[in-house]
């Protein structure tokens, strides 16, 4: 088993000179985030995206990096490991925080994340983008026999638009926040969002077993 570092909030940073603000609600932390470099915000969301992320952090500490400190972007807890993810591009951090204890670079793997990586990830996040509204729009509105319906349906591969259709009944919002929230946690797969735009047309499919 893992020791879990519990790491509770991201160090504040002042906001750097001439750049952009990026906030955002995190459904998987139920909290507002922020970040000052689009990276950060791609970072994130593949992050959010990702269903065997449990929890995480912006800006959880230093980390050392061949003798150099570093202020890590993101701490992040999977099931069976922990990770610090530090954008390759990004300098070091010098406006921090500096009372919060520096975090041991041993306690986890320093997962190093290039800007071409992110770029390669593009359709992925710009759809994820699209997707994350839906689910915090409409959290706690989603009736609790939608998605087991909607995953009943999509035992076959089905597209957004025969999803909306049969699930006409109900208000087409709180259709793709049902079906986006199981594409969230996992239970379902679209793997076309990795290179093409969301549409009626994207492929949605049940990765579990239903009854």
């Amino acid at each position: 088993m893992v020791d879990t570092l519990h790491v509770a909030e991201p160090i504040a940073l002042a906001r750097p000179r001439g750049a952009h603000r990026f906030e955002a609600f995190s459904p998987k932390l139920a909290r507002r985030v922020m970040f000052y470099r689009r990276a950060s915000l791609a970072q994130w969301l593949l992050l959010e995206a990702d269903p065997k992320v449990i929890t995480f952090c912006e800006r959880p500490g230093y980390v050392l990096i061949n003798g150099d400190r570093r202020l890590a972007d993101f701490w992040v807890h999977y099931v069976d490991r922990e990770e610090f993810v530090v954008l390759s591009e990004l300098p070091c951090g010098t406006d921090a925080d500096a009372s919060r204890a520096r975090l041991a670079a041993g306690a986890a793997e320093v997962r190093l994340v290039a800007s071409a990586e992110l770029a390669a990830a593009r359709a992925w996040t710009d759809n994820w983008q699209r997707i994350l509204p839906y689910l915090v729009a409409n959290r706690g509105l989603v009736p609790t026999t939608l998605s087991p319906a909607i995953m009943q349906f999509v035992n076959e591969p089905r597209r957004l638009l025969d999803v909306e259709r049969e699930f006409s009944s109900s208000d087409p919002v709180i259709v793709r926040a049902a079906l986006f929230s199981l594409l969230h946690t996992g239970r379902v797969s679209a793997s076309s969002l990795q290179t093409q735009p969301l549409s009626l047309l994207t492929s949605f499919a049940a990765l579990e077993a239903t009854s």
